[in-house]
């Protein structure tokens, strides 16, 4: 192969690309979104600076995609964290566990998303919205709402998917010393809501030492929605460097 042909390859192995290149449309994506208090001291041992914490809260999150231009149907689950970056409030996205490969590869590779493999599960059964997250053959999350007991203005279902996003891209090279350290900010656009609802809410998170939920304890539910909208992710734009002040 020439060379110049190698250097427009887009990704690994060269011949059968981990993932498709291109602006990914979700369709049909529903959110379960439950927002809770945690320790304060908890979450400042994970949010990295200049990143900072108004409030002790945790998004818990699962989302199922039911259809993605590249990947197909999918879901996700993790946690984000509102936080503020000098005066714009967003989310910094702290753990994302998914059941597709090449969905994982490309958000980690092309983007920042901090995405690893998992079996997360949406589901309704008998009145109840059920999200659970399994990492290896454990349970690490348990996540229950009433089905569409109220429905939510959606507007404010909107507002609450569609905050700045913010996530850390470290990128080490031959020699393992970093090459990138950077903190990146991105958003959603395009967005339909379909339909968005809130109601009680229950979220238990169990101790597993590959997905360390459980050190951002759940002390109280604050609040709760239920999304189905269409979407698409922009790209990412660097906001700081961390390697420029090493």
């Amino acid at each position: 192969m020439e060379a110049d042909r190698v250097a427009r390859r887009f990704t690994t192995p060269m011949t059968a690309p981990a993932y498709s290149p291109g602006r990914y449309r979700f369709i049909d994506r529903e959110y379960m979104n439950i927002v809770y208090r945690t320790d304060p001291d908890a979450l400042r041992a994970v949010v990295p600076e200049p990143l900072q914490i108004d409030e002790p809260l945790v998004r818990f999150e699962i989302m199922h995609m039911g259809d993605v231009g590249g990947y197909g149907p999918y879901t996700e689950g993790g946690q984000a964290i509102p936080v503020r970056f000098g005066d714009e409030k967003g989310e910094y996205l702290h753990a994302m566990y998914l059941d597709n490969f090449p969905a994982t590869a490309a958000g980690r590779e092309l983007s920042a998303y901090p995405k690893t493999i998992g079996a997360p599960r949406l589901r309704v059964e008998e009145g109840a919205l059920i999200g659970t997250l399994d990492v290896t053959s454990e349970r690490v999350a348990t996540a229950t709402m009433g089905y569409k007991h109220r429905e939510l203005d959606l507007d404010e279902a909107r507002s609450q998917i569609t905050v700045p996003t913010f996530m850390l891209k470290v990128v080490r090279g031959h020699d393992v010393e970093p090459v990138m350290c950077d903190l990146v900010r991105t958003e959603i656009t395009d967005v339909e809501v379909k339909g968005a609802w809130t109601g009680p809410a229950r979220l238990q998170l169990f101790e597993h030492v590959l997905a360390p939920l459980a050190d951002l304890p759940v002390l109280e539910v604050v609040d709760v929605s239920h999304i189905m909208t269409d979407l698409t992710l922009a790209g990412v734009e660097k906001v700081h460097d961390y390697l420029a002040d090493a």
